[in-house]
Parts: structure tokens; sequence; C-alpha cells
């Protein structure tokens, strides 16, 4: 009775809005906003009525919906980095209509870092959220020169970076596998090469990146703490081209065109490491046998049936290998495929239809006298999306859908050869089914309010065939249940929504936000940087969904038109069955490895500050996250709360670029933060003649304070041929030559054994780097 009751205020809640238009005679234009030289789809473009208020972008895959009165109109379109251009429009009926833009390529006068309309950081009711144009990202240097998504957003305020030169990153105290990220809609489980140096997306592939610290949309679940959503180029349509770039350890290419022109076209980008190269001049004849590279593939077609449907089929592949000689191997990686269609109902109603892959695997091979075996683990799902956006008018779009995803973990086991002296273990699969539902409704009753509020349902089963295990309070095996092929327990949970802004005037508004999240897919890993031999787990019997409660509230301020962005956000969040390890805890090939776990609840509360400089010939930004990041376990630290690995109580990014001249691009960024909460021994004892150390209080000590300067400069050459363009990129990463610690261990004093005494491990000092990037 009390759902019955509490539907029917929701329901006119949602229809209240759509149902005040009928009657009312307006008719809606609809389409698509391009780039006129690639035909690639350009996302949040703005549509706007000249002289009104009245304004819509694109959504995700290019396509806009804007409902008027009858009537002659001149429309601005406009997108950060193209030349904004005025339509002229008689709308007598429902219409469908394209635009396309130029790019800025010939202008020279200022760089516009920004891929937001100008005034969205104070106008729309979404918080917490960041986006990214790949101009920016090259522009900022980072590690070996390489143009990297990851590198950058650890740069922005709430994002905290896995360690010196890592692609794992941390959101608003959250744990690193607590980060969905989606590249094309599929989901991506460990987005590093060469172990965090390199990330797995190839800027030269990528069109638009998202990133969702707070206020999340409800179409997206399954991570607690952030949603990075990176969307492909398409392909360009209307000719063929080609770009690419030669560094000192990497180079890359992509090439895209038209199958059929302005009907069809395909996207192909690869990149590769020669490292491994100069491992054959090497007088050494196991180091000349070892191998050191990574490799990945980025490819996308489409195709237009017509102006109402458009299939597009993409996939990502890479790989790493490791190896030294005969003796020891290595290797890991992602792969991914996505068939979307696109179809157009009418011009209020749109759809996406998805079907998705996604898998991780690792191989390891040791070939060592005695001991021959090999350790092999794999991650995969399947997911079918279903997406509909209705734009029943201006102030009001309602989203909708559903998915379902069957997810399959095959947990590392350990194959050994006859007559090896390790024994092998096999750790039978795991498997589980996710059904999601969900509605979501951006509103704007009045000219200075807006919000976006909506709820997310689902429920996980956990499948069987398979052996489940229950455990005393020690993590002892204590009975097993055998079970056939179906599901043996629901996970249920309701993950309400809601983003508001008051805008009171055009140049600041107030926002605020509440999320609730689960999560049913866990990473276990006891260290800072996330290793491709990290174990996954599911939610089962024994392990329950993680859930994330988060609240937010910020100011937000446009100064001086536009050009500057002045925010202030603070958060608190709790999280309620956070996992981690009981002390020695065995996470190999361990069939037992629940009960090695330890459930607990965490919070992480923290301020944002942001000023951001958006046009002009120098721009950048800077950011400080003053936060905490805190856990509490009955089994840990007598039931006090802790400090989580990656708690820093300090971060500030100082990120410029400047246009020196028609020429040369020069950019710098400074970074500092305070150490990672680390465990040390408080004490050592003697076993058998050998040294063992004491550990008390878990995470009760920090690494040292870490700060680094980077520095780049960008050379283009006057353009001699329109068809072939060319530039030099210069960095200095780590350009103090700063040793920041990325290990601290302990040893004896050589001297004086009965003293122990604490070393440093520095991974990088100062590293040069230049890369020669080509484009025809």
């Amino acid at each position: 009775m009390l759902i019955k009751f509490l539907k029917l205020p929701l329901l006119w809640l949602l229809l209240m809005p759509v149902s005040s238009l009928l009657g009312q005679e307006k008719v809606t234009l609809s389409g698509y906003v391009k780039d006129a030289n690639s035909g690639e789809t350009l996302i949040a473009a703005v549509i706007r009525v000249n002289n009104e208020t009245i304004s819509t972008s694109t959504n995700n895959y290019g396509f806009y919906s804007l409902t008027l009165p009858p009537g002659s109109y001149q429309l601005e379109v406009s997108y950060i980095g193209y030349q904004a251009k005025v339509f002229p429009v008689d709308l007598k009926g429902n219409r469908q209509l394209n635009f396309e833009l130029n790019d800025n390529a010939t202008s020279i006068e200022e760089v516009l870092v920004s891929a937001k309309r100008p005034n969205e950081s104070v106008s729309s009711p979404q918080m917490g959220s960041l986006k990214f144009s790949m101009e920016e990202v090259r522009n900022v240097p980072v590690i070996f020169g390489e143009r990297d998504v990851l590198k950058t957003i650890q740069l922005m305020p709430g994002i905290a970076s896995g360690g010196e030169g890592s692609s794992n990153f941390y959101v608003r105290g959250g744990a690193g596998d607590q980060n969905l990220i989606l590249l094309d809609e599929a989901t991506v489980y460990n987005a590093s090469h060469l172990l965090g140096f390199f990330s797995t997306f190839n800027s030269d592939a990528i069109k638009d990146v998202n990133l969702y610290k707070g206020g999340i949309p409800a179409q997206y679940g399954g991570r607690i703490s952030s949603v990075m959503d990176i969307s492909m180029l398409d392909g360009n349509d209307k000719k063929f081209s080609g770009e690419g770039g030669i560094g000192l350890i990497a180079s890359r290419l992509k090439l895209e065109g038209p199958i059929v022109k302005d009907k069809s076209s395909f996207m192909l980008s690869g990149r590769r490491t020669y490292a491994d190269m100069f491992l054959k001049l090497s007088s050494d004849e196991t180091v000349k046998k070892s191998v050191l590279y990574f490799y990945d593939l980025n490819a996308k077609m489409n195709y237009k049936f017509d102006d109402k449907n458009t299939l597009y089929l993409s996939g990502y592949f890479g790989k790493d290998e490791l190896g030294y000689g005969d003796l020891f191997g290595f290797d890991w990686g992602n792969a991914t495929g996505t068939l979307r269609w696109n179809h157009i109902f009418n011009s209020q109603l749109f759809s996406n239809t998805t079907l998705i892959y996604s898998d991780f695997s690792y191989n390891v091979r040791v070939d060592n006298d005695d001991s021959d075996f090999k350790i092999n683990s794999k991650i995969r799902n399947w997911n079918f999306k279903q997406d509909f956006s209705y734009y029943s008018s201006n102030n009001n779009t309602l989203k909708f859908g559903l998915n379902l995803l069957r997810q399959e973990i095959v947990p590392a086991s350990l194959n050994a050869a006859s007559g090896s002296a390790v024994n092998s273990i096999n750790i039978e699969k795991r498997q589980g089914l996710e059904a999601a539902a969900y509605i979501s409704h951006e509103w704007k009753p009045t000219s200075n309010f807006s919000m976006i509020y909506g709820l997310r349902v689902h429920d996980f089963m956990v499948m069987g065939p398979g052996t489940f295990y229950t455990f005393d309070a020690d993590g002892e095996p204590s009975g097993e249940t055998s079970y056939g092929n179906s599901i043996i327990k629901h996970h249920f949970n309701l993950e309400p929504r809601l983003s508001m802004a008051y805008i009171m005037n055009p140049k600041h508004s107030i926002k605020a936000s509440y999320n609730r999240i689960a999560q049913n897919l866990h990473q276990l890993t006891n260290t800072t940087s996330s290793l491709p031999t990290d174990q996954y787990v599911l939610s089962s019997m024994n392990i329950k969904p993680q859930i994330a409660d988060q609240v937010a509230l910020g100011y937000f301020r446009n100064l001086a038109n536009n050009a500057y962005e002045l925010s202030v956000e603070t958060y608190y969040k709790f999280m309620d069955n956070q996992i981690d390890f009981r002390n020695g805890a065995d996470l190999q090939a361990n069939k037992y490895l629940e009960g090695e776990l330890l459930f607990g609840i965490g919070r992480s509360y923290g301020v944002e500050l942001m000023m951001r400089k958006n046009k002009g010939k120098l721009n950048g930004w800077v950011s400080y996250t003053l936060g905490r990041s805190e856990r509490q376990f009955d089994e840990i630290n007598e039931g006090s709360w802790f400090a989580a690995r990656q708690d820093r109580t300090h971060d500030i990014s100082l990120v410029g670029m400047y246009q020196l001249s028609k020429n040369w691009n020069l950019g710098a960024t400074f970074v500092f933060n305070t150490g990672n909460a680390i465990t040390f021994p408080s004490g050592k004892y003697q076993i058998d003649g050998t040294t063992m150390f004491y550990y008390t209080e878990r995470n009760g000590y920090r690494m040292p304070n870490y700060h680094r300067l980077d520095l780049s400069a960008t050379y283009e050459p006057k353009r001699e041929n329109k068809k072939f363009n060319s530039s030099w990129s210069f960095g200095v990463y780590n350009a103090y030559n700063r040793k920041n610690a990325y290990i601290i261990d302990f040893r004896e004093n050589e001297q004086q054994p009965e003293v122990t005494e604490a070393y440093k491990i520095a991974l990088f000092g100062m590293i040069p780097s230049v890369t020669w990037n080509f484009k025809f």
C-alpha cells in the first residue's frame, strides 16, 4: 500500500512538466551538429535562438532537439574550438536539419581550452563533472611526452594520482576500482600500459571525455566513486586523412576516411612502443631474448542508412608484453567491442541500442630450474543497453532505459608443469547477472532554477554453477555448498540521484547534489598503484555490494565575460561494505580467498577549489583539494577509524599554457601533494637468526611530500604545404630532478646490525622527451 501511495506523486512529478505543454501549438527542430571538414558529430554543441534565452545542446551522439512556436528564426550554432555560425531557419512544422561548423584551424588570435559552452559551469544543473577537449590534453606536459587523458584528469580538484607516473587515480577519497571507465560504452578494467606509465587511451582516437565525480546521472551505475565516459572518433566521411607521431620510445598512426562519402566512414589508430628493441644491443643473450613493449589498436566504422538510422561498430585491442629471456614472461591486455544503433523515432524521441563485449586477461609464465608453472586469469562481460531520450520541450528532457549485464571472472589459477616443485591450483570461475533500469528527468521550471533527478534500480544475481564456502570469525572455511546452473542469491538496490542549480544571475550560481550508487565488482589490491595481477571478485554469499551515499554543495562563478571560471565544492561521502584484508592475507591462487577479506565502512570529505582561465594567449587552471579518506573495520586498529591508503590532506596543481607566437606554444605543470598513508613497522624480532618486522597500526604513517615541475614546448612550422603539416613537441618531466619517494623500505645497517634504517627508492629523475607529430 505504501509503495502505491508513493508512486502517485512520483508519477505526477514526472508527467506534470510534460502535460503542461499539451495544447500549446509548437513545432520541433532536430538533427545533428557536425564538423564541416570531417563529418564528425560534435558533442555538447550549443544551438541558441538569437535574441532569446532559449537554447539547447547536442547529446553524446551529436543529436539536438529544439521546440519553438512556428516562425522564422536566426539560430546561432557554436562549439568551442569552432567558428560560431548563424543559420536562418523558417519553421512551419516539425523539421530535421543538420548543421556543420568549421574549426578554428586558421585562427591564431587565441587558444580556447574549455570544451564547454561559455557559461555551462554556472547554468548547468550538473555538478561534480569535468569535460576535456583533446586540444587541452595536447598542451599539458606529461611523462615521456605522450598526450594522456588519464594523466590530465589527475590535475583536477578531487582527483588524486595513483603514484609516480601512474595512470591509476582516486576520486574524492575512493579506491581505484571504484571508478567506472568506459570507452565507447565498453568497460575498460585496467587502463594502463607498462605498469601505469602510459594509459590505454591513444588521444589521437578520442573525440570527447566526460568525468562525473558527483551528481552522477542515473544512466550510469556499477562504481561508487566516479564515471569516466570516453567517446572515440567516428571517422572522416568527407576525405581520407591521417596523423601520427614518432617519439623516443613510442610511435603512433591514425588513418580515417570515407567508405561511402557522406554515408559511411572508418577510423583506425595504432600505437606501439619499441623500448624492447634496445635490448637487442646487449651482449647478454638472456637480455637479448627479453621483451618489453605494448601496443594498442582503436578501430571504428559507421554506416548511415538514412536520416534516422545510423549503425556504429567500434573496438579496442591492447596488450603489454614483459619477459626476461626464457625464465619469465608476463602479458596482459584489454579487448572491447561495441555495436551501436542510433535511431530517431521522431523529432523528440531519440534511441540508442548497444551490444557490448569487454574483457581483461593476464598470463604469467615462470620457467626457473625446478619451478615451471603458469598463472592465468580473465574477467569479461556482455552488456545489452537500451537508452531513450525524450525532448518534451526546451526545459524538459526525459531519459530512461535498461541494461542487462553478464559478468564472468576466471580467477588466477596456477598450472604447474609435470615434475615442477610447485603444485597446481585450480579456482572455479564466478559469474553474475545484473539487470538495471533507470529514469532521469532534467527540468527547468523557472529561468533561475533547474534540476536533474532520477532513480536507478538494479538487481545483481549471483549465478551458479560452483561451490561456495562459509567462514568462521577467523576466516577459516567452516562449510561448503555446491549449486547448479541457477540463481543463488539476489542483491537488490535502489539508487536515487539528484542535482540542482539555483542561478542567482548569469555570472554565478549555487548547486547541490545527492547520489547513491552500488558496486558489485571488487578489485583486491594491497598497493596504492593498481597492478595487472590484482584479483577481482563479484558480490557473493559472503561479499555484499559496496554502497556509497554522497552529498555535495558548490558555488560557481564566471568572471570577465566568461574568460575565468571559479568553483568551490564541498562533499561528504559515506561508504558501506568496504573491503580490506587480514594481516598476511594470501590473494593469489587461493580458493578460500573470501576468508581473507574483512568488511567495514568508510567516509571521505573535503573541499575543492578551482580557478580556470579559458581565453587568451595565456590560459590554464589552479586547483586545490583539502580532503580526508578514512575506513573503520572491527578487526583493524581495534575498531578505530584509520586513514585509507589513498588519503591525502593537500593536493595542489598549477597548469599553464601560453601561445608565445604563431609557431610556439609553451606549457608548464606544477604539482604538490602530501604523501599517502602507509603502514610502517613498529618493531622487530628474530626467528632462527632472521629479522622479522612487527606491524601494529594500519596506515599510521605518511610517505614524504611529493612535488614536481613539468615543462613542454610545441613548435609548428609555417605551413608550406596545405596537404601536409607537422610539429615538434619537446618536454621535460620533473624539470628540477626531484627524487620523489616511490618506495620506502627498511633494512639492517651494515655497520650496526642492531640498528634498522629506512631507505628510499625514487623511480624517476629528470626525463626529457621529443616527439615529431604529422598530419595529412
